[in-house]
């Protein structure tokens, strides 16, 4: 099966963002997260890697869009997520982290 594509809001459970990420600038990255109502909890980053973009209103400057992580989760599901630095809208301030993509044991 391979990698499968998500795209779906994750939620942080409160209390379990990593704290030495977030005193360098960086969002935290929460250790425990819900998606489609299962909690999975972050055993090791993989990779992380940071993605930029053009300013929005044409000055020529670039700013940080996004913060990738590849994740294995407790239960040896490897994930793709993010943290968007900006919503897209007052209404979705709070949608900030998202799930990429899902590989579990034994895809290829």
């Amino acid at each position: 099966m391979g990698e499968e594509f998500i795209s779906e809001l994750i939620l942080p459970v409160g209390g379990t963002f990593d704290e030495g990420g977030m005193s360098i600038g960086e969002p935290g990255l929460p250790g425990r997260f819900v998606w489609r109502g299962v909690e999975y909890e972050v055993a090791e980053v993989l990779e992380k890697w940071k993605e930029n973009g053009p300013c929005r209103n044409g000055s020529g400057e670039m700013y940080l869009r996004k913060h990738w992580f590849k994740i294995r989760c407790k239960d040896g599901v490897e994930m793709v997520i993010y943290f968007e630095r900006q919503a897209k809208s007052k209404r979705e301030i709070k949608k900030r982290w998202w799930l990429y993509t899902v590989r579990r044991d034994g895809d290829e």
